[in-house]
């Protein structure tokens, strides 16, 4: 088999193409997310916090000298990545707990009683009249 057709039944297959409807709605949704960290939540909480920007925060571990660049721990940076983080984390819980809960509702329909077969029916009527006879 060929490279070319082999890559071509690949590329055809409905699981790539369902991978990569995933993969660009999940950077959409990442960025959406990020927005509302940057834009809506974390401002207001630098309010609160005195008018501190997380990405801001560093401890300088060397003074700049001349052409050399001062070398920061820029730690301000890494809590806005994991302030994100969890923002996106809830995100995809909380979608996925209405999922499963969607899901528990229709397994828990009380399913609809078989009907009863001819001979059910029959014996059924058997019985009635036995109990009216006796």
């Amino acid at each position: 088999m060929g490279f070319v057709k082999e890559f071509k039944e690949f590329a055809v297959k409905g699981n790539v193409a369902d991978m990569a409807v995933g993969i660009i709605i999940g950077a959409a949704f990442g960025k959406i997310v990020s927005s509302l960290v940057a834009d809506v939540i974390t401002p207001p909480l630098g309010l609160i916090m005195g008018g501190v920007d997380f990405s801001g925060l560093a401890i300088t571990l060397k003074e700049a000298h001349g052409d050399v660049a001062a070398v920061t721990l820029s730690y301000g940076v890494f809590l806005q990545t994991v302030f994100d983080f969890l923002i996106v984390a809830l995100a995809v819980f909380l979608v996925i707990k209405g999922i499963n809960s969607l899901k528990r509702k229709e397994e828990e329909k009380p399913a609809e009683p078989p009907k009863p077969s001819n001979e059910e029916v029959i014996l059924g009527e058997i019985r009635d009249l036995l109990k009216k006879g006796a």
